[in-house]
């Protein structure tokens, strides 16, 4: 939850794929709030090197657990439980106005980034690997090719390095949630105004925002699965040798 109703600051921690909804860190919502312009990028960017860690270790503990599940299987299985955290974060959150908007599509496109990542992961595609930003962005529709990806990825770099001069702008932080809000929206898949409608309205909230929250969610999980299972390592069970055959 924000601390205020006007400054989103999330938690830091970010719990394993059985924990509960995560929200993006608090650093991240700082960089986002500095630069809404490039907030995909710096999710994108933050994401891997937090989440693409996460994901890799999920694989190696779920292959030492059930070595012979096919990549399917466990894309299915991260699949259903982004879906499903999307649908509850959909329905639960209590912050209201415009910082409420902000956060609650800030934690969706946050787990959004988790899902994919962890369905890279399922497929033998390193989640740790940077490239996999381009792809979030790319999978996301916030760039419609890799290379414009890139480039604004680079850009979002080079704006984090120098942050200092990203702060104190003095923009009214009203019209600077406005627009991390859009952008944010844009990036998880959904139409900023009705998660601002969503907000406003009473009753319309847990309606509106788990319908919208799943549905996104469902539909970037078949275009990950589309991007990396061609690019599937398949895992197989040992096979212990039978006998010879003597002549």
């Amino acid at each position: 939850m924000p601390e205020s109703p006007s400054e989103p600051a999330p938690p830091e921690a970010a719990p394993s794929l059985d924990e509960g909804t995560t929200a993006p860190p608090a650093g991240l919502w700082d960089k986002m709030k500095a630069d809404p312009q490039y907030a995909p990028e710096h999710l994108a960017l933050e994401a891997v090197r937090r989440l693409g860690p996460e994901a890799h270790e999920w694989l190696m503990r779920i292959r030492a657990e059930r070595p012979g599940v096919p990549p399917d299987a466990l894309a299915d299985i991260a699949a259903k439980k982004f879906v499903n955290l999307a649908r509850l974060s959909g329905a639960v959150s209590g912050a209201t106005g415009i910082a409420g908007a902000v956060l609650d599509v800030g934690v969706l496109a946050w787990n959004q980034a988790r899902m994919v990542l962890h369905i890279a992961a399922a497929y033998g595609v390193d989640p740790r690997d940077p490239e996999r930003a381009t792809d979030l962005l790319v999978l996301q529709k916030v760039h419609k090719i890799a290379e414009t990806a890139r480039l604004a990825l680079g850009v979002a770099a080079g704006r984090e390095r120098a942050g200092t001069l990203l702060r104190g702008s003095g923009t009214p932080m009203h019209r600077v949630l406005v627009k991390l809000g859009v952008k944010l929206a844009q990036m998880a898949g959904i139409r900023a105004a009705k998660r601002i409608f969503a907000k406003i309205v009473p009753g319309a909230a847990i309606i509106l925002g788990t319908w919208a929250n799943s549905s996104a969610t469902t539909d970037l999980a078949n275009r990950t699965r589309e991007l990396y299972r061609p690019r599937a390592t398949y895992w197989q069970t040992p096979q212990i040798p039978g006998p010879r055959e003597t002549s």
